[in-house]
């Protein structure tokens, strides 16, 4: 490829900048499920990922005049070259009409069909010469769609209307932990499933398993053949689905079909925010679903009825429907009845899902629940993004580490190694050069290279409080502002991240952050002590820039909020230490790598527990601590927004009445430790000591930990290191 490349006059990096990111998802999620798809396939484990094709990804960010603008995300403009379409297993999905109960049986009838189109991408494993499938779905019109019209005369618009059909598969919800509930977006949500089960049961049927009977086919093995994981709970309406299929396209009994499709499904659970949980009106179902709302009523009389043996005072808290104002299905609580295996993604988390979200689910059936630690592919994340640094590692440990990261435990025999020491000091420097470059060409902003990089980035959300990081940012430059001749650590903070469009207080977040930057950025007496960098469109291609350059991590949210973090594990791989609270993954982090070596401060979950049963006065602290006080006044008082003095009264009122995380019962420790990270830094032999520390003990974040896991304790799969033998091609 490389001599290809030369012979056209094409640079093979120059090509790589070109290429679009395939921002079909949200942010950890979406990138999640991406580690996963290279672990089972560097694993040998056959599977496929499932999602839509969206047209438009994820929006590009655009920061103008400090604030975010949206642009459409054309990825698809040029075309997509890893993608094959695949219009001989193109599928039917069927939208509203109606149920007819006849006496053979039941019929979803007078249904609105969309096809549904699928792109196949590769997903190769790691020299293992195993290639999986990543098989997106694009909605496309029937020929005869809304053709009645042209019956009418009105042809003309009979044709325009297959773009309703067809927006289907336009545009990603850019909604991280909030849900929006949209039509347009539950049509999405069983657009996924209805075609991806209809292409899982033809695959089983085709293959031995399904018996091959002539007329029915044999559905006994399906549990033991197929694994479904539901990734939250956007594809929960696969319990129902599957329920439709085998009862009334089957002609299943219904228990036989409930427990098939129990052992078939589980569910992971990824947030625990309420706002985060799916509900979804009754009134949107029965116009939409009609069908499979009669079914999830099924589901639920008969989940009621066993509970009303065990706990009938808990009966309404654990119905599939919620009654009030507006009758609600609650997709967790499907989840939870419909799998055979509930988990969360981090110990912590998972611990919050039995004893607080499903608590009287657990109570009943506490042999569904586990814990997954989640985990992130060193492929990308180390080998293609930081190459320096896996060189240096692999001179001294070898290669295996790529498929089996523990053995960079290996790595702690070389702590006190001086060689070693100047060789990972050296490789962070040269990274930060590099990205210290990118920002000079990117974004016109010169830094200094030899300052701390401070970097926080992810979605920009309250719970991740990325304004505890502008507090600590507005107290250091008025301590240098308020004695200059002092010695100082140079710091440059860089904050990046996308706010959901219609999110007020992510946006005015963006906003306060790039207004702090130009009076910081701006003021002589503080020169190159201190930057503020926000990074614009902040992506997975930007991330592999800046997460190796990156000396301190931010993992700042409040205890018990952050299901897991993924980032997290990203820079501790990619040498950065981490500041950062006792929640998510940073627990087991601390626990792997020592709490010595990394800089924990903050309340734990049991503080937080019992700030809310106490309640959380933000006045008092406010009050009693000046350095806060400070920041808070000029925020409010138009410091940092001279031409409009009142433009963060939104930001500073939440703070001091309404914040849910709590971020000035953490400033004071936050400030502490970051004095501490200063400290540190000032000893970079110490310094780096820690850090060849951590990515000795980052070993357990492997995504192929992560998938080891699923497949042994929840899918019954045992993966395989064995390297299938490469074809025989014979050469011309």
């Amino acid at each position: 490829m490389f001599y290809f490349s030369q012979q056209l006059g094409l640079d093979l990096e120059e090509l790589e900048e070109i290429e679009e990111d395939a921002g079909l998802g949200n942010g950890g999620l979406g990138r999640l499920a991406a580690c996963f798809l290279d672990s089972m396939a560097t694993l040998g484990l056959g599977a496929y990922g499932y999602g839509i094709r969206y047209e438009f990804g994820i929006f590009n960010q655009k920061v103008v005049d400090g604030w975010q603008v949206e642009e459409a995300d054309d990825w698809l403009r040029y075309g997509n070259p890893w993608e094959k379409a695949r219009p001989e297993y193109m599928l039917p999905v069927h939208f509203y009409g109606r149920v007819d109960h006849t006496p053979d049986g039941i019929k979803w009838v007078d249904t609105q069909v969309i096809l549904a189109m699928p792109y196949d991408t590769p997903v190769p494993g790691y020299k293992n010469n195993t290639v999986n499938t990543m098989r997106l779905w694009s909605a496309k019109a029937p020929n005869d769609f809304n053709l009645e019209e042209f019956n009418v005369g009105d042809y003309i618009q009979a044709v325009l209307d297959r773009n309703l059909a067809e927006n289907i598969s336009r545009v990603l919800y850019p909604n991280d932990n909030f849900f929006e509930g949209k039509e347009l977006r539950l049509k999405q949500e069983y657009f996924v499933v209805a075609a991806t089960l209809q292409d899982i049961i033809r695959r089983f049927k085709s293959s031995k398993f399904g018996c091959r009977d002539p007329v029915r086919t044999c559905f006994e093995t399906f549990p033991d053949k197929v694994a479904i994981q539901l990734n939250d709970t956007h594809p929960a309406l696969s319990i129902p689905e599957l329920m439709r299929i085998f009862v009334d396209v089957e002609h299943m009994d219904w228990d036989k079909a409930w427990d098939i499709t129990k052992r078939t499904c589980a569910y992971t659970n990824h947030t625990v925010l309420p706002e985060a949980l799916e509900r979804w009106p009754v009134s949107m179902f029965e116009k939409l679903l009609p069908r499979h709302l009669e079914i999830i009523y099924a589901i639920n009389q008969k989940h009621l009825d066993v509970m009303a043996f065990v706990y009938i005072d808990r009966l309404r808290r654990m119905s599939v429907i919620e009654e009030g104002d507006c009758k609600r299905i609650n997709m967790a609580h499907l989840c939870v009845i419909g799998s055979h295996a509930i988990n969360g993604v981090a110990r912590i988390h998972s611990e919050i899902v039995k004893n607080s979200v499903f608590k009287d689910f657990y109570d009943i059936e506490p042999e569904k629940f586990q814990n997954k630690t989640n985990g992130i592919t060193p492929r990308r994340w180390l080998l293609l993004c930081n190459p320096g640094l896996s060189d240096i590692i692999a001179e001294k440990i070898g290669e295996d580490f790529l498929t089996d990261l523990s053995q960079l435990k290996k790595l702690l025999d070389f702590v006190d190694d001086e060689a070693f020491i100047r060789d990972v000091a050296k490789v962070k420097q040269e990274n930060k050069q590099k990205f210290s470059a990118y920002l000079v060409e990117q974004y016109k902003v010169k830094i200094n290279p030899s300052s701390m990089f401070d970097v926080h980035v992810k979605r920009i959300h309250e719970y991740k409080r990325q304004l505890l990081n502008c507090l600590h940012i507005i107290t250091l430059y008025n301590r240098i502002r308020k004695d200059p001749k002092k010695s100082y650590v140079p710091r440059t903070v860089m904050i990046g991240g996308k706010a959901a469009p219609g999110y007020h207080m992510a946006k005015m977040i963006i906003k306060l952050i790039t207004s702090i930057g130009d009076v910081v950025n701006n003021d002589p007496y503080i020169g190159e002590r201190l930057k503020v960098i926000f990074l614009e469109n902040y992506r997975v291609s930007l991330a592999e820039k800046v997460i190796p350059a990156a000396d301190l991590s931010e993992q700042i949210s409040t205890a018990g909020t952050e299901a897991s973090g993924t980032g997290n594990m990203k820079f501790m791989l990619n040498g950065a230490l981490t500041i950062g609270t006792m929640d998510g993954a940073n627990v087991e982090m601390a626990e792997e790598a020592g709490e010595e070596n990394l800089f924990i401060f903050g309340m734990r979950v049991e503080d937080v527990e019992a700030m809310d049963k106490k309640g959380y006065n933000a006045k008092e602290y406010y009050d009693r601590i000046p350095e806060l006080r400070q920041a808070i006044d000029q925020i409010n008082s138009g410091f940092f927004s001279p031409d409009d003095p009142g433009r963060f009264r939104d930001i500073v009122n939440m703070l001091m009445y309404h914040d849910r995380f709590k971020v000035f019962a953490d400033y004071e420790a936050y400030i502490k430790c970051q004095g501490q990270v200063d400290q540190l830094y000032m000893n970079p032999r110490e310094w780096t000591k820690k850090v060849i520390k951590n990515i000795a003990c980052s070993g357990k974040f492997s995504s192929d930990r992560t998938i080891t896991e699923y497949a042994r304790e929840i899918w019954g799969v045992e993966p395989s290191a064995v390297k299938i033998p490469p074809p025989n091609i014979p050469r011309e």
